[in-house]
C-alpha cells in the first residue's frame, strides 16, 4: 500500500474511472466530497459500485464513512457492508476508543451478513480534531482491524482557528508539523502503517515529489492522493528501491548467519540491530506491494 486514491461516491464516472488508475487503495468518499443532500444517493452509488467490482484485488476499495459523532456513519455502514468494502476509512478519530468503537459496530454488520467477524480493515484519520492529536498514542490494541492511520491538517485548522496551515516558504507551521510527527509516532506505537495526507496543490508536481521524499525520509510508507495525476509519483517515492531492498536483504542475511552478533560490517559500513529491524520492515512492505 503506498498510494490511497480519494473518489466522490456519488459520482460512478470518477469511480469507474479510478479502476484503471495506478491507485494502490481507492477511498470511496461518503464524507467531505458528498453534500448533505447526495448523502442518501452517494450511499447507494457505493454500494453498487462495491458490489460490482467485488472480484477485483486491485485497486483495493475502502469506504470514508461519515465521522462517529454525525450521526450518518451507522446508515453508511448498514448501506456498504453488504457489499464486502475491504476496509473502512475512519475521519475525526478522537482516540483509540474510536476504533474500537468502529470495530464493535462493524462485528455487529458482518455478523449480520454472514461475513468473518474481523473481514473489514480499518484505517483512521487521527489529527482532524485537536483531542485526537492529543491522542496519538492511544492506539496500540485499539483493535486487530485497524492497518494504518493518517493525519490532516484543514479539518484541524478549521477546529483551532488557524488561517494557514504552511509559511509564506510553503512549510507546515509548528502546529501542524506536530501534528505530522504525532501521526508517525503513533502508527509506529500501534505497528501499523503511517500514511501521510493530501498534498492539495496537484498540479504542482515537483512539490509533490518533494513533500513524498520527506515524507518517505520521515517514516511514511504511504500517501493519499486527491487526482490521479499524483499516482505515478506517489508509486515511485514509496515504492523501495532495488538498492534499499538488495541492502535490507544482505543485512537481514547477515545477522542471520551469526545471529549473536550485536554489529555487523557490509561493505566498509557496520549495521547494528536497529538497521536489521528497519531492514525486515522494508522487506515485509515489499512484499505486500
Amino acid at each position: 500500500m503506498r498510494s490511497l486514491l480519494f473518489i466522490p461516491g456519488d459520482s460512478e464516472r470518477k469511480l469507474e474511472k479510478g479502476l484503471t488508475s495506478e491507485a494502490d487503495v481507492l477511498l470511496i468518499d461518503l464524507e467531505d466530497s458528498v453534500s448533505a443532500e447526495r448523502k442518501t444517493a452517494a450511499r447507494r452509488i457505493t454500494a453498487d459500485f462495491l458490489k460490482s467490482n467485488r472480484s477485483i484485488s486491485s485497486p483495493r476499495l475502502f469506504v470514508r464513512i461519515n465521522d462517529l459523532s454525525s450521526g450518518l456513519a451507522d446508515d453508511d455502514l448498514s448501506a456498504i457492508i453488504p457489499s464486502l468494502p475491504a476496509g473502512i476509512l475512519l475521519p475525526k478519530s478522537n482516540s483509540g476508543k474510536d476504533v474500537m468503537r468502529l470495530s464493535a459496530k462493524l462485528n455487529v454488520h458482518e455478523a449480520q451478513t454472514g461475513l468473518s467477524e474481523g473481514i473489514t480493515q480499518i484505517i483512521a484519520i487521527i489529527t482532524e480534531t485537536a483531542i485526537g492529536t492529543l491522542s496519538a498514542a492511544s492506539y496500540p490494541d485499539a483493535s486487530k482491524r485497524l492497518i494504518g492511520l493518517s493525519w490532516g491538517a484543514e479539518d484541524l485548522s478549521a477546529v483551532i482557528g488557524a488561517t494557514a496551515v504552511r509559511d509564506e516558504a510553503g512549510v507546515y507551521t509548528d502546529v501542524f508539523r506536530m501534528a505530522r510527527a504525532l501521526a508517525i509516532l503513533g502508527a509506529s506505537a500501534a505497528e501499523v502503517a503511517a500514511i501521510d495526507t493530501v498534498y492539495i496543490d496537484y498540479r504542482n508536481e515537483d512539490g509533490l515529489a518533494r513533500e513524498c521524499v520527506e515524507a518517505a525520509r520521515d517514516g511514511f510508507t504511504a500517501k493519499l492522493a486527491i487526482h490521479p495525476a499524483q499516482l505515478p509519483t506517489i508509486n515511485r517515492v514509496f515504492t523501495p528501491s532495488v538498492e534499499a531492498i538488495d541492502q535490507a536483504e544482505q543485512i537481514i542475511a547477515a545477522f542471520a548467519a551469526d545471529p549473536s552478533a550485536g554489529v555487523i560490517g557490509i561493505d566498509g559500513k557496520m549495521f547494528d540491530r536497529p538497521h536489521l529491524k528497519r531492514a525486515e520492515r522494508l522487506i515485509a512492505r515489499t512484499r505486500s506491494l
